[in-house]
């Protein structure tokens, strides 16, 4: 059996695209490292643009044995 923990990392400002940057991706990638140090593997991940399509964020899921 497993727990489950989801967390909302939001991405930068984005002016012109809705798109992820490097930036964003390295907060991801620090992010998942954290995560997995403390015994949390990554189940799934989605990238989700706010409806003005100026900020938007990762939705990431994690689990890890009871």
């Amino acid at each position: 059996m497993y727990q489950y923990k989801t967390e909302i990392l939001t991405v930068s400002m984005k002016w012109f695209s809705d798109k992820a940057d490097a930036n964003d991706i390295a907060a991801l990638d620090q992010l998942l490292n954290e995560r997995a140090a403390d015994g949390w593997e990554l189940v799934t991940y989605d990238y989700m643009a706010t409806s003005l399509q100026v900020k938007g964020a990762f939705v990431i899921t994690f689990r890890k044995p009871k």
